[in-house]
């Protein structure tokens, strides 16, 4: 899948493959602040978040008032979570 026209497969494959290859946190962290914006890691931890305390049981409110994350990304978390890709739920065991 492409995310953008001007984007190949290839790149995103490069990428997925870099993180994958990454065993260390802080080396992850340098990379992630050398590619994405402040705004960007927050908003990916955030989401992260949200998942965590959707699968938890939290209601829309709490999360809400705990995370500060609007209801429209705690729904967009909660279809990915349920009906997406499984991206979520492959990683969140281990952290559980």
């Amino acid at each position: 899948m492409t995310l953008a026209k001007h984007v190949s497969d290839e790149e995103l494959q490069r990428l997925y493959e870099v993180i994958a290859g990454i065993s260390d946190p802080t080396q992850l962290r340098a990379l992630m602040e050398d590619i994405c914006t402040i705004r960007e890691i927050n908003e990916l931890a955030q989401r992260l978040t949200v998942a965590f305390m959707l699968d938890a049981g939290e209601s829309y409110a709490t999360i809400q008032e705990k995370t500060g994350a609007s209801a429209t990304t705690i729904a967009r978390v909660s279809k990915c979570l349920n009906y997406g890709t499984g991206g979520y739920r492959s990683v969140m065991g281990s952290y559980s």
